[in-house]
């Protein structure tokens, strides 16, 4: 129990310590760009447009709202990341995984991937469990940020919020978005644990002296490379939890108002924009530099 307590409060201050990056996040994945781009050059020497970066466009909402106006939405955040950690914990003690003794040699291949799957299969189910718990405050929080770019007050409190959801779009409400949010942690989850068995058990040999070391970086690495590609599942579901609810961020000329997530995701596809938000550090605009004047 304390472990678990120790959890929440590292999940809390992780999610406290995060939520302007988030936030920034969030408001590039709307397409809400309220700053110019600025010319600037490509490492070719090329003159290119960069649009605002992180720190540039967290610096613009501190001037509309304040430095507190970093943090909106936080509150429902907290109690989603909460409601995650105490679910995965809650899962993973009603249905304890057996523990198998740890295994390396190529000789023991079979032994072994069907450890990796059977791991990968119960961390699946618990992200499963702990995503649709902790959803209905995720879109919570969303819709919360997103009201920065039509300065609404809709959604105002957690419990304002729950009660107007359920009114306007029924218990499905706040399940919006959840489906390739999930699709999104299943295939990372697998692409991850696979790569990282395979690239251990046939391309890092035991006879190597740092083989242990380099095992333990490899899922961290993979977790990195599979991130970037399951990015567009992250980006599709949290644009369905803020789509056609009644603010700006999810009407036109932000975005249509999307059928299903499917929908979204062709659409975006259509418009080159699947990895929109991946990067907020190094922002090209979308406008060929042909387009400028030359010195």
């Amino acid at each position: 129990e304390g472990a678990e307590g120790l959890f929440v409060l590292l999940g809390a201050g992780l999610a406290a310590a995060s939520h302007p990056l988030l936030y920034v996040k969030l408001l590039v994945q709307v397409g809400h760009e309220p700053l110019p781009p600025t010319i600037g050059r490509n490492v070719l020497g090329r003159k290119v447009l960069y649009l605002p970066g992180f720190f540039t466009y967290a610096r613009h909402i501190v001037e509309v709202d304040g430095k507190r106006g970093l943090f909106r939405g936080l509150t429902p955040r907290l109690i989603s990341s909460t409601l995650s950690t105490i679910t995965r914990g809650s899962v993973k003690k009603a249905f304890p995984l057996e523990d198998m003794e740890h295994v390396s040699n190529k000789d023991d291949v079979k032994t072994s991937l069907r450890k990796v799957v059977r791991e990968t299969s119960h961390e699946m189910m618990m992200q499963c469990v702990s995503r649709v718990v902790s959803h209905p405050l995720h879109v919570i929080s969303m819709r919360c940020m997103v009201q920065f770019v039509g300065r609404e007050v809709k959604y105002s409190g957690v419990f304002s919020a729950i009660g107007r959801i359920f009114k306007e779009e029924g218990i499905l409400g706040f399940f919006v978005g959840l489906v390739p949010h999930i699709l999104g942690d299943v295939i990372f989850l697998w692409c991850c644990n696979l790569l990282a068995h395979f690239i251990n058990t046939y391309a890092v040999d035991d006879n190597f002296s740092q083989a242990s070391v380099i095992r333990s970086y490899t899922k961290f690495v993979m977790g990195i490379a599979v991130s970037m590609l399951t990015y567009p599942f992250l980006l599709v579901g949290d644009l369905m939890a803020v789509n056609n609810c009644g603010l700006r961020a999810g009407l036109p000329p932000y975005a249509p108002a999307f059928a299903s997530w499917i929908h979204c995701w062709r659409h975006l596809s259509a418009q080159g924009q699947l990895f929109r938000g991946s990067s907020l550090l190094f922002r090209r605009a979308p406008i060929p530099a042909a387009s400028f004047p030359t010195d």
